[in-house]
């Protein structure tokens, strides 16, 4: 929702010919760019790296059950 709050608020900066637009567009163009490499990043790099893992620590053993207690 952020995301697309923000670069629905940034885009017609990109697009705007009129004055003061030479200012704002290189204050706009990274966060743009921020905006959409954090977002394919979070949703979804970081999964497959977390499956990665996962499947990596279930290979080796090293991915236990929850420890029995005698109580």
């Amino acid at each position: 929702m952020t995301v697309a709050a923000v670069l629905a608020s940034l885009a017609p900066i990109l697009w705007e010919t009129g004055v003061g637009s030479d200012v704002m567009k290189p204050i706009a163009a990274p966060i743009v760019g921020g905006m959409i490499t954090s977002t394919i990043h979070v949703l979804i790099l970081v999964p497959v790296f977390f499956v990665m893992m996962k499947a990596r620590a279930l290979r080796l053993g090293r991915l236990g059950g929850p420890k029995e207690t005698d109580g």
